[in-house]
């Protein structure tokens, strides 16, 4: 089980390990409105990205899968994709199969580079997970569509957090 997040290549990105040098980046990533609008409807804090770069880093350490900071060959930050466990209170539960997600920086936005950051990660994820979900709000339909082209499908609607979520499953394909 890796205790960091092995480094990844693709033609146009790198998918690494988070490092402090990143907090900056991802601070004013999920401190913008526009990004957050469908994943928490608020801006994050400095201290809560902070956190979550922490949890990235722990869920590498604890579980062996997690998020990687994905940036270009010259090493400009792009966003930060992976997968993650985050024990959701959500009805139906997702239960322990893991949950891909992605959020890209709004500079490098509509420009296919989440598309080509997930393709990486679900083939690394494919030799680890028999399938991974997804979840959504309801009105983000540009990421379900995103979802659907890197092989998911819509599998019901929960509950979390007082409202609708739609599930996407993706069976991998060892």
């Amino acid at each position: 089980m890796p205790a960091i997040a092995p480094r990844l290549n693709t033609e146009r990105l790198i998918l690494r390990a988070h490092r402090v040098q990143d907090y900056a980046e991802s601070a004013a990533m999920w401190g913008d409105a526009a990004v957050t609008k469908y994943i928490s409807s608020q801006p994050a804090t400095p201290s809560e990205t902070w956190s979550r770069l922490l949890r990235y880093n722990g869920h590498w350490q604890i579980l062996g899968y997690g998020y990687w900071c994905v940036t270009t060959h010259d090493d400009r930050f792009v966003g930060e994709i992976g997968f993650a466990n985050y024990k959701r209170d959500m009805t139906p539960p997702l239960g322990d199969t893991p949950e891909a997600g992605w959020v890209i920086a709004p500079w490098a936005q509509g420009q296919g580079f989440a598309r080509e950051a997930m393709n990486a990660a679900l083939d690394w994820g494919d030799t680890r997970f028999d399938e991974t979900v997804a979840i959504f709000d309801p009105d983000h339909t540009v990421s379900q569509k995103l979802a659907e082209k890197l092989g998911y499908q819509k599998s019901h609607v929960a509950q979390y957090m007082g409202g609708d979520s739609v599930v996407m499953k993706r069976v991998s394909r060892k």
